[in-house]
């Protein structure tokens, strides 16, 4: 007689490093030695994820902040509904800011005007559209007031190269970078802040309309149940660079909605 198993709830991620394979080895055999049947799969690039949840090929997926939008927009495109459920507290209430030398004469925004400026890859959030939005909502057009040098190098995975930047910055490429304030504190001394964004958040675990709801109850119930007083929990978060797991919020993504909205589609997601 053939014993029927619980289809697995499958979890979508893009690999933006190599230790996310090891992440998610752990956190599948934490779900499933506590009753949640659990697979995960990896996409080289946000777009590709993306149209695969909309697919069906993933339950949940762990989305950047520009992902989240597309799915959420593409959802309301297509009559469907898209939720954040839950998000670790590293991913919340973040600042970018934009940097320039100490021996610069950029002291703030205004003095961007004619100067060359390194951003991340063109579809980063943190390290290009929401400082480019700030630069802009201060009066200066990306690319017609000032030069943006686009650093490609993570061009899919929404991210940004921080060492890139920098190293950019001080060899006297540009006259200014974008970088997560969070790793402002590696270059403190030989850079200074010319200006800083409004809080805005990064990750979420994304679900759409048709999901097994069972499942994603009890997918959320253990994240939000995860505690560092829990050996084994604890040896998780460290991994995932979260002291806690916490309910989905959406309030922290109208920077980056404004942002989308000034410089238009910039992922091959809405082509």
């Amino acid at each position: 007689m053939s014993v029927t198993r619980p289809r697995p709830l499958v979890l979508g991620a893009v690999a933006t490093d190599p230790k996310v394979v090891t992440v998610w080895d752990a956190f599948q055999r934490y779900f499933i030695q506590r009753g949640l049947p659990f697979e995960y799969v990896l996409y080289s690039n946000y777009e590709q994820q993306v149209r695969n949840h909309f697919d069906g090929q993933c339950h949940v997926a762990l989305n950047s902040p520009l992902a989240w939008i597309e799915v959420e927009r593409l959802a309301v495109a297509h009559g469907r509904k898209a939720s954040a459920i839950a998000m670790r507290d590293s991913d919340r209430d973040l600042h970018s800011v934009i940097v320039s030398r100490r021996d610069s004469d950029i002291a703030g925004i205004a003095d961007l005007k004619g100067r060359r400026v390194a951003v991340g890859a063109k579809d980063s959030p943190q390290a290009t559209l929401v400082p480019l939005d700030l630069i802009a909502q201060a009066g200066l057009a990306p690319g017609t007031d000032f030069e943006v040098i686009y650093l490609n190098a993570c061009l899919g995975k929404h991210c940004a190269e921080v060492d890139d930047a920098c190293e950019t910055l001080m060899s006297g490429k540009v006259d200014a970078c974008c970088l997560l304030d969070a790793h402002y504190s590696l270059f403190e001394q030989e850079t200074q802040i010319v200006a800083t964004t409004e809080p805005f958040d990064n990750y979420n675990l994304t679900v759409l309309d048709g999901a097994p709801q069972l499942q994603i109850e009890r997918f959320v119930a253990l994240l939000l149940a995860m505690s560092p007083t829990d050996p084994q929990a604890r040896a998780l978060l460290d991994m995932a660079d979260v002291k806690q797991w916490l309910p989905g919020r959406l309030s922290g993504y109208v920077a980056l909605h404004r942002a989308v909205d000034r410089f238009g589609p910039v992922s091959r997601t809405f082509r």
